[in-house]
C-alpha cells in the first residue's frame, strides 16, 4: 500500500480535528502533521479532547515543506476559514515549486477559494468518482451541496420544472469561532431560516446540475437547527405520471449502485444514524406526481472532513473506504 505522508493547515478548526481522527487510523497514512499559528506548541489533544491518547503530535506554527518533500506520497489539506487559502495560495504554489512538490502533492481544499476554478476538480465523490483518480488538486464540496447534490443528481433524468428544498443544518457548520447568529447558546432552544434564496453553496450545486444536463430551477431555504452535527434536506418536486415510491427508490438505487457511502433507506433517514461517519443516507417518497427526497448526513463528516479522505483515497488510486469503515454511535 502506498505510504502516505499528511499536513493539515489549520488543523486546530473542527474539520482538522476530524481530518486527525479519521487520518490517525488510516493504514496508508505514514505521517500526520498539522499547523496551527495560535496553538503552535500545543498537543492536539488540547484543541482536540476527544484525541487525547490516540493521536500524537503538536501544532507546528508553519508547514515544513522541506520534510514533505521527502514524501513517497505528499498530501496536503487545507483546513482554513474561507478566504485564507486561496489568499495564500500565489505564495504556497511558489514555494511547491522550490521544493519539487509541484506536480506531486495532493491537495485538498475544505474551503469555498476554488470549488467553481475550473483548474480544480470538484470533490463530489459519488458522482462519476471516476474523475477523481490520479488527481492533485481538489476542491471539497460544501457541506449543504454535498446534501442537496446527492437528492438532486438523480433527478436529472427527468429535469423536473423546479425544486423547492429546505435543510438543516447544526452549528459546527459554522466553524469553531461563534458569531451573534451561530454560537449554539443562541440558537440551541431555537430555529430560524437564513441566507433564504441566496446561500453561497448553491452556485456549486447549480453547476454540477448543469454539467449533468439540468438548468435546475432551484429554490433552497437553508435552516439553522439547533443540534451541533448533522444535516438534513428535504426535496420537493413534480414527478412524471406513473412513478410511485417504488419506481423512485429503484430509480435511486441503480443511480448509487456501487457507491458504499451512500444508503438508500426506508422511512425516513436520521441524522443520529450518520454523525461522525461518511455515510449519507437517502429516503424517497411519491404520491401523484409529487416527489420527495430526504437526505441525512454529517456536515463534518460526509460533507466535510470524511468526504475529503475518500477524495484522497480514490485520488491516490485506494479503496475509497479505506480508512472510513465506521458507523456512528447509536444512540448519540
Amino acid at each position: 500500500m502506498t505510504s502516505v505522508d499528511v499536513l493539515i493547515l489549520g488543523a486546530s478548526g473542527y474539520g482538522g480535528g476530524e481530518l486527525l481522527r479519521w487520518l490517525s487510523s488510516h493504514p496508508a497514512v505514514k505521517t500526520l502533521r498539522g499547523t496551527a499559528r495560535s496553538h503552535a506548541g500545543k498537543p492536539f489533544h488540547a484543541q482536540h479532547p476527544n484525541l487525547r491518547g490516540l493521536v500524537a503530535g503538536t501544532f507546528e506554527a508553519a508547514p515544513d515543506w522541506a520534510a514533505l518533500a521527502q514524501s513517497e506520497a505528499p498530501v496536503l489539506i487545507a483546513a482554513l476559514p474561507h478566504g485564507e487559502f486561496g489568499k495564500q495560495w500565489p505564495e504556497i504554489e511558489a514555494t511547491l515549486k522550490e521544493h519539487g512538490l509541484a506536480d506531486r502533492l495532493t491537495i485538498i481544499d475544505l474551503s469555498a477559494d476554488f470549488r467553481l476554478d475550473p483548474a480544480w476538480v470538484y470533490g463530489l465523490v459519488d458522482w462519476q468518482p471516476e474523475r477523481m483518480q490520479g488527481v492533485r488538486r481538489i476542491a471539497n464540496p460544501g457541506c449543504f451541496a454535498t446534501a442537496l447534490q446527492l437528492a438532486l443528481l438523480p433527478l436529472a433524468a427527468w429535469r423536473p420544472a423546479f425544486v423547492a428544498v429546505t435543510a438543516a443544518t447544526g452549528s459546527s457548520g459554522s466553524g469553531a469561532t461563534p458569531s451573534d447568529t451561530t454560537h449554539h447558546p443562541t440558537r440551541a432552544n431555537d430555529f430560524r431560516a437564513y441566507k433564504v434564496l441566496g446561500h453561497q453553496h448553491e452556485a456549486e450545486v447549480l453547476r454540477t446540475l448543469a454539467a449533468a444536463g439540468w438548468e435546475a430551477p432551484l429554490s433552497f431555504v437553508p435552516q439553522s437547527a439547533p443540534m451541533v452535527r448533522g444535516i438534513f434536506a428535504t426535496a420537493q418536486f413534480p414527478l412524471p405520471a406513473g412513478i410511485d415510491t417504488a419506481a423512485l427508490k429503484a430509480h435511486f438505487e441503480a443511480f448509487y449502485q456501487g457507491r458504499f457511502f451512500v444508503r438508500i433507506v426506508d422511512g425516513t433517514p436520521r441524522v443520529a444514524a450518520t454523525t461522525g461517519s461518511a455515510f449519507a443516507d437517502i429516503a424517497v417518497v411519491a404520491k401523484g406526481n409529487h416527489g420527495v427526497v430526504l437526505v441525512a448526513l454529517d456536515n463534518l463528516g460526509k460533507g466535510m472532513a470524511a468526504q475529503a479522505v475518500q477524495n484522497l483515497n480514490l485520488a491516490l488510486g485506494l479503496p475509497e473506504w479505506t480508512g472510513l469503515r465506521f458507523g456512528s454511535g447509536w444512540p448519540v
